[in-house]
């Protein structure tokens, strides 16, 4: 008896430093980047004036908004978000590299803004409609009931 309940102690402690090691493995700060943004190096390549938009393009990949193609500039951008724990994710770091061309497609300009700027730099606006109408999951499936027919239901023909 004495055996068993040495055993039982035993996995008692198990569980709970297994579940603790559970506990702080869900606590741990999660970061997670989106984006691209070009390296300093590869900016400094460029050169106001002469470089063409077709070269931006060739050489960092297509832009994050076609929208800005529409302004003669091209949009790169990237986001780090930090998790922690069950909370929301929140966006520590933000970057948006605008390169904006003349009416040649040559380089005019080349901008940097960060969270800190406080600049709004809308890229795209993407909104899938539900259609919805605000109805309530439960509105819904207590709305079905009416649309069944006691034939189809139970097999007949």
């Amino acid at each position: 008896m004495r055996a068993m309940t040495g055993k039982l102690h035993r996995t008692i402690k198990i569980a709970g430093f297994v579940s603790v090691l559970a506990v702080m493995a869900g606590c741990t700060e999660l970061d997670r980047f989106h984006g691209f943004i070009p390296p300093e190096e590869e900016l400094a390549t460029l050169n106001v004036g002469s470089t063409t938009k077709a070269e931006v393009i060739t050489l960092f990949g297509p832009p994050k908004s076609e929208r800005g193609l529409q302004n003669n500039t091209v949009y790169y951008a990237s986001s780090q978000f930090r998790r922690f724990g069950p909370f929301a994710p929140e966006e520590v770091d933000r970057q948006v590299l605008a390169i904006d061309f003349d009416a040649n497609d040559r380089l005019r300009n080349i901008s940097r803004y960060t969270l800190e700027d406080g600049r709004v730099v809308v890229l795209d606006r993407r909104v899938t409609e539900d259609g919805i109408n605000d109805i309530t999951f439960l509105s819904q499936l207590l709305g079905s009931f009416g649309r069944i027919d006691a034939g189809q239901f139970l097999g007949e023909p």
